[in-house]
């Protein structure tokens, strides 16, 4: 099933949902990875410093792992493609002109836009207001 290209479309499509848990952010070494999968990451990137862990800041306070921002999931509910453009950089300037940082993550259905715990409310308003636009 190929996803939407049409930014257009995308945007008026999007549907962003806010999850209310919390996750985090957090790193360890390769040699550690297997021991974090009963974690359950979220999302996982293997980056030459070490492995980075989205998780829930429940999991990571368990298993005694520092993390950073506490932050929120928005997923953006339309099945865009992969190759779509515009998309990211549409939901980025919305932001950032409400002054919130944004991590996202494109997944083969879906965009999942990682936003601070305090700031998560007002920005799935900005992007439910891209749908509109």
């Amino acid at each position: 099933m190929a996803g939407e290209t049409d930014l257009a479309k995308l945007l008026a499509a999007m549907s962003p949902v806010l999850y209310p848990q919390t996750y985090v952010y957090c790193t360890v070494a390769y040699r550690d990875e297997a021991g974090y999968q009963q974690l359950e990451p979220l999302a996982t990137y293997r980056e030459d410093e070490g492995l980075t862990l989205v998780l829930a800041r429940d999991a990571a306070d368990q298993a005694g792992l520092e993390y950073g921002p506490l932050l929120r999931r928005i997923t953006l509910n339309v099945h865009s493609a992969l190759e779509a453009v515009g998309l990211t950089a549409a939901i980025s300037a919305a932001l950032t002109r409400e002054g919130i940082s944004a991590n996202v993550i494109a997944a083969y259905y879906h965009d999942h836009v990682f936003v601070p715990e305090a700031d998560a409310e007002r920005a799935l308003s900005a992007l439910q207001a891209l749908t509109v636009a």
